[in-house]
C-alpha cells in the first residue's frame, strides 16, 4: 500500500518526537524528515517534496506563519498549523488560515497523555482528509483532461510529487444554466491556444439567464421573481478567489502584507457602542467597532459572561445564517469583507473550530469588514449590519423573547460530532416564518448542516446558497447539500457576498 510523505516541522525535539509518533502509528504515513524553524522546513520542502507538512507557529528564525507564504509561493501543497492557545498563537493561526493552510490543530499538552492521544486522532483525522482531497483533485485532473483530449495542463505538478490536479467543470446536477456557458466558453479558449485565427471558435451573443429553483418553485415574491430574472452581478472585490493553491498545484502569487491598519475609502463604518475594549491592539481599526471579550472562554464561559444587549436601532426582517468547516475562515474573510456597512440583516455564523480560536476569528474579520463581526454571547440581541461567530464548544441557537430576537448558547452533546453544529443553528430559524431567511453553505469536511438546509428548503425559506466545488478546499457539506436537492444557488465564492447583496433587501 502507497504512503504519504509527512514533514514535521517544530522547534522542540521533544514535540518533533511526539508528533511523529502520533503520525506514524497509521501506517498510511510516514514521516520523512522533521525540521527546527521554518526556514529549515522551507528547503527540505523543495528537496524531499513531501505529500503534506506539520507546522509549528511559534518558531525561532522564522515562524510558522512566514514559512507558509515561501512554502506556498515555491511549492504549494497541505499544510496543518499546529497551535498553541496563547494570543500570538492564536491570531498567527488564524492569519495562516487565510494565507492558504489547510487546517490547524491545537498542540498537545505534553504532561497529559489523554490529551496527546486526543490530539493524535484529530491530526490524523485532519491528515485523512487532506491526502483525500489531493487523491480527488488528482483524479478529476485526469478525467478533466480525458474528456478534453488535450494534454495535461503545464501548470499541474508531476502525480507522485504531490497528487494534486486543477479545476474540473462542474456537473449536470452542480451547474445552473449560466455556469454551463460560462465552463464552455473557458474550454473554448483553451482549444483556441495555438489555433489559426480562422479556425478559432467565435463567442456567442450572452443572453440573460435565470436560476431556477430544482424540484419546486421558489417562493413567489416580487424580489425572488427579480432574483429569477437577473444574472449574478460581479463581485465587490475583483480580485479572483480561487481554490488554495495546493489543490490547483499552481505556486501561489506573493501577497502583499495585510496593514494592520486597514484604509476603507468606501462606505465608512457607522459607529455603534462598544461592547468592551478589544484585546489586541493589533486589530484596531481607525472606526472602531465592537469585539469580543478578551476573557477566555475557559476561565468565563460565554454562558456565564454578561452580554452587552444594545437596543436594535435599525428594524430588520431578514436573516442569514452560514456554516462552514475546513477552509473556512478564508471563505469568511472572502464573505465578509464584501458585505456592505449598511447590510439590512443580521448574519449568524458557526465555523467549526476548537474554544478561544473562534475569538481570534472573530477579531480578524471585524478588523477587515466593513460591518461589524463579534464572537456571539448570551442574550445578544441579533442587529443588522452584524455577523455573530458561534464560540467554540457552544452550540448556537436563535430565539425571540422580550420583541427581540437574540443569541442562545448551550452546552447539548454535540451533533454530527460538532459543537457548535450547523444542523443546529439552521434548525432554530426555521420557526421564523415571518422573516426572510436566508442559509449559506460553504467549504467543510462531512454533512453538517445539509439535513437541516433541506427541512428549511422543504419548510419554505427564502433562498438556499452553497459554495461550488470549484472553490472548496472541501466539497463535503455543500456535496451533501447538493445531492439532497435543496439548493437555489451553487455559486463559486467570490459570487456569494453579491449574491446576498442581490436578495437581501
Amino acid at each position: 500500500m502507497a504512503t504519504y510523505k509527512i514533514l514535521v516541522v517544530d522547534d522542540s525535539p521533544f514535540m518533533r518526537k511526539i508528533i511523529s509518533d502520533l503520525i506514524e502509528t497509521d501506517p498510511l504515513f510516514q514521516v520523512i524528515d522533521t525540521a527546527n524553524n521554518g526556514r529549515e522546513a522551507a528547503k527540505k520542502v523543495v528537496e524531499l517534496k513531501p505529500d503534506v507538512v506539520t507546522m509549528d507557529v511559534e518558531m525561532p528564525e522564522m515562524n510558522g506563519l512566514e514559512a507558509l507564504k515561501i512554502i506556498m509561493s515555491q511549492r504549494p501543497l497541505p499544510i496543518i498549523m499546529l497551535s498553541g492557545i496563547n494570543e500570538q498563537g492564536m491570531r498567527e493561526t488564524i492569519m495562516a488560515l487565510e494565507n492558504g493552510a489547510f487546517d490547524f490543530i491545537r498542540k498537545p499538552s505534553v504532561s497529559n497523555s489523554q490529551d496527546i492521544e486526543e490530539v493524535g486522532q484529530q491530526l490524523r483525522r485532519q491528515l485523512h482528509t487532506a491526502v483525500h482531497a489531493l487523491e480527488r483533485n488528482r483524479k478529476r485532473a485526469e478525467q478533466k483532461n480525458m474528456a478534453a483530449d488535450v494534454a495535461p495542463s503545464p501548470y499541474l505538478q508531476d502525480s507522485q510529487e504531490l497528487r494534486e490536479e486543477g479545476q474540473q467543470p462542474l456537473t449536470e446536477l452542480q451547474a445552473a444554466p449560466s455556469e454551463k456557458k460560462l465552463l464552455k466558453r473557458d474550454a473554448d479558449k483553451r482549444l483556441d491556444q495555438g489555433r489559426p485565427e480562422r479556425f478559432q471558435v467565435k463567442p456567442a451573443p450572452q443572453t440573460p439567464n435565470t436560476n431556477v429553483r430544482p424540484s419546486r418553485p421558489e417562493v413567489s415574491t416580487d424580489k425572488t421573481a427579480q432574483d429569477k430574472r437577473s444574472v449574478a452581478p460581479k463581485p465587490a472585490d475583483t480580485r479572483p478567489v480561487s481554490k488554495p493553491s495546493f489543490v490547483t498545484g499552481t505556486p501561489a502569487k506573493k501577497q502583499p502584507e495585510i496593514p494592520t491598519k486597514p484604509v476603507r475609502e468606501e462606505e465608512p463604518k457607522r459607529t455603534k457602542p462598544v461592547i468592551t475594549p478589544p484585546v489586541a491592539p493589533v486589530f484596531k481599526k481607525e472606526i472602531e467597532k465592537p469585539v469580543a471579550p478578551s476573557s477566555p472562554p475557559t476561565a468565563t464561559p460565554a454562558l456565564n459572561r454578561p452580554a452587552a444587549v444594545e437596543r436594535n436601532t435599525a428594524p430588520w426582517r431578514q436573516l442569514v445564517a452560514v456554516g462552514c468547516s475546513t477552509g473556512g475562515p478564508r471563505a469568511l474573510k472572502s464573505l465578509l469583507e464584501n458585505i456592505p456597512a449598511n447590510f439590512p440583516a443580521p448574519i449568524v455564523i458557526v465555523q467549526h473550530m476548537p474554544p478561544n480560536f473562534t475569538r481570534s476569528l472573530a477579531q480578524r474579520l471585524n478588523s477587515l469588514s466593513r460591518i461589524t463581526v463579534v464572537e456571539a454571547e448570551q442574550g445578544m440581541v441579533l442587529q443588522a449590519g452584524t455577523a455573530y461567530i458561534a464560540p467554540g464548544g457552544y452550540h448556537m441557537t436563535v430565539t425571540r423573547s422580550q420583541g427581540s430576537y437574540r443569541i442562545q448558547l448551550s452546552q447539548e452533546p454535540p451533533r454530527n460530532g460538532h459543537r457548535p453544529s450547523v444542523d443546529t443553528l439552521f434548525a432554530s430559524i426555521q420557526p421564523f416564518t415571518d422573516l426572510q431567511r436566508h442559509a449559506v453553505l460553504m467549504t467543510g469536511m462531512g454533512s453538517d448542516g445539509a439535513r437541516e438546509m433541506k427541512n428549511l428548503y422543504d419548510s419554505g425559506i427564502n433562498s438556499t446558497i452553497a459554495e461550488n466545488e470549484d472553490t472548496c478546499v472541501v466539497y463535503g457539506m455543500p456535496r451533501s447539500a447538493v445531492e439532497l436537492g435543496c439548493v437555489n444557488h451553487l455559486l463559486p465564492l467570490p459570487e456569494i457576498a453579491p449574491k446576498l447583496i442581490q436578495i437581501v433587501k
